[in-house]
């Protein structure tokens, strides 16, 4: 892999990281090229500046692609940017695992009570 798709990719995820950002992503995934005061009208959590922050961060991480029309700037999802390197990498990852749970394990059984503890440990939180 290429240094510069390892730092596009993280990037993405760095940019995906924050709500309000997937917010917006969402927004955009719903409705299509939306307005920087449309997305701010959808966005109630935060104010138009902190939207317009998320958008330029979202914008620097190439998941989103700008429109300038006159005044008014109009931004969409970039299917083609990083944001779907950074997809098929979740996808590749995801495969990956699947297989390797239906494969059979080599590895020796644990008894019971280490199963037991195991589950009674609490997860970490992504």
């Amino acid at each position: 892999m290429d240094v510069g798709d390892q730092q596009s990719r993280e990037l993405v995820f760095a940019a995906l990281a924050d709500q309000v950002r997937r917010e917006i992503l969402d927004t955009l995934a719903s409705h299509g090229e939306c307005s920087a005061g449309f997305i701010s009208e959808h966005i109630s959590s935060v104010g138009r500046t902190t939207v317009s922050a998320h958008l330029k961060a979202l914008k620097m991480s190439g998941v989103i692609v700008e429109r300038r029309a006159g005044r008014n700037r109009f931004f969409s999802v970039d299917p083609a940017g990083p944001a779907n390197d950074a997809l098929q990498f979740l996808r590749d990852v995801l495969e990956r695992s699947l297989v390797a749970a239906q494969a059979p394990s080599d590895a020796p059984s644990t008894d019971r009570t280490d199963d037991a503890a195991s589950e009674a440990r609490p997860r970490r939180r992504a």
